[in-house]
């Protein structure tokens, strides 16, 4: 199973790498507008959402900071009412749901291709596992790592939208609802999607 897995991620690479050539390639130039998505530079301080746990009702926040093809960034993550348990691939649970509490990650990356970014990161996140025919609810806490890879594009010289895919990795821990057992998936497969504002570059 999980060769599989790693012979999809990276066909996905390969796909996402010729996708973005054939379209930076095939766009034309425009004079007096910036049209590419490749912004380049130095330097430069980021501050990026993963929007879409607002939506959630929990909260996302994270800050970089770049040099030359390589990023560090900080963040946050609260995901509300996601289930994040629908994310895994090996095992996962019709009879639990499974919360981001408030979480820190770090992650770092590297541009391999113009804003193909390449990145590993760790993140202490603490589930909320609840059980769905009891409405019980316990947390556990997973120190989860793993690879990403997104695109950074820009719209204009600061905004930008990254969407990305994950792959989370982490330890199988248990915890007990009485006399059933709960057993956090071991891999998460995750499609996100992030948008950041560039504060300073040089």
């Amino acid at each position: 199973m999980r060769k599989r897995i790693i012979c999809y991620l990276l066909l996905f690479s390969l796909f996402t790498v010729k996708t973005f050539a054939f379209s930076q390639d095939s766009i034309p130039a425009m004079k007096g507008k910036e049209l590419s998505c490749q912004v380049k530079t130095k330097e430069a301080f980021e501050v990026e959402s993963l929007f879409p746990m607002f939506l959630t009702g929990g909260f996302h926040v994270a800050v970089g900071y770049r040099y030359k093809n390589f990023r560090v960034r900080f963040s946050v993550i609260n995901g509300g009412h996601y289930d994040a348990e629908k994310a895994g691939v090996d095992n996962f649970s019709y009879e639990f749901k499974r919360y981001y509490k408030t979480s820190p990650g770090l992650f770092l990356g590297y541009n391999v291709w113009r804003n193909l970014e390449l990145y590993t990161y760790f993140e202490l996140h603490t589930f909320q596992i609840e059980q769905k025919s009891t409405g019980d609810k316990k947390n556990l806490f997973s120190f989860d790592t793993g690879v990403g890879l997104g695109y950074q594009f820009f719209i204009g010289k600061a905004f930008y939208l990254q969407p990305a895919f994950h792959v989370y990795l982490r330890d199988r821990k248990s915890i007990y609802f009485g006399n059933d057992k709960y057993t956090i998936p071991g891999m998460d497969l995750s499609p996100v999607i992030r948008i950041g504002y560039r504060l300073w570059r040089r």
